[in-house]
């Protein structure tokens, strides 16, 4: 069986894009989670070559690279990307966009599933990455028909923004009535409802990313649930 290593539900924007992807198409695999903190870089290195998460192992094969998952997924599986031509074409730029860029959405917005955080105002530089994700979302939704970015189906293009709608429920951006509905309809995916419960439950606190979300803006609440 497939063996996924992720860190904490609650930060690990990179280990949910593969954890959702894999939970939605059904595709079994076993979840180890390893914490951030502490002696996380090498126990990292115990499994993944870069000592970074996720970290897909498959017998003898390792992918340490969400991309590379996902690709590797899709060699296996045809439901990963898109059928049609056009919109896999369309699907992937997009997902490696998402993959390569939007520093300033990076570093001042940074994935806290439990926490609800005021920003006021956006910088100029934020304000352009979420315009451009914007862009991107009404692009894929109106040439291709919704209710997902590259289709009628939830692919690896919605998997690669999905840390995204977590950002935009704890930072709420100005965003249109259409973006906003796809942000609701991905955080109502049973995948990504089980994620965000579980990220509620985590016991841990790692204290660097804690203060990414505290240095983003004021919070105005803390959903998760006390150790």
């Amino acid at each position: 069986m497939l063996t996924l290593y992720i860190a904490n539900k609650n930060y690990s924007s990179w280990s949910l894009r593969p954890w959702v992807l894999m939970t939605e198409l059904g595709i079994e695999f076993e979840e180890r989670l390893v914490p951030f903190g502490g002696a996380a870089p090498s126990k990292f290195r115990e499994f993944s070559p870069s000592g970074k998460v996720p970290c897909l192992v498959d017998g003898t094969t390792v992918v340490w690279d969400s991309l590379a998952i996902i690709e590797y997924l899709a060699e296996q599986d045809s439901k990963v990307w898109p059928q049609d031509r056009v919109a896999r074409a369309w699907a992937r730029c997009a997902a490696a966009e998402m993959h390569s860029g939007f520093t300033h959405l990076r570093n001042l917005c940074t994935m806290n599933c439990g926490v609800r955080i005021r920003i006021d105002p956006f910088p100029r530089e934020l304000l352009a990455d979420w315009g451009r994700i914007a862009e991107l979302w009404s692009e894929g939704l109106s040439r291709f028909g919704g209710p997902f970015l590259a289709g009628s189906r939830f692919t690896a293009v919605d998997a690669f923004f999905a840390p995204v709608a977590f950002r935009a429920q704890t930072y709420s951006p100005t965003l249109s009535d259409e973006c906003q509905r796809y942000v609701e309809r991905i955080l109502e995916l049973p995948s990504m409802r089980k994620w965000y419960s579980n990220a509620l439950d985590e016991p841990w606190r790692e204290e660097h990313h804690e203060a990414e979300a505290r240095s983003a803006g004021v919070w105005s609440s803390d959903l998760r649930r006390r150790p």
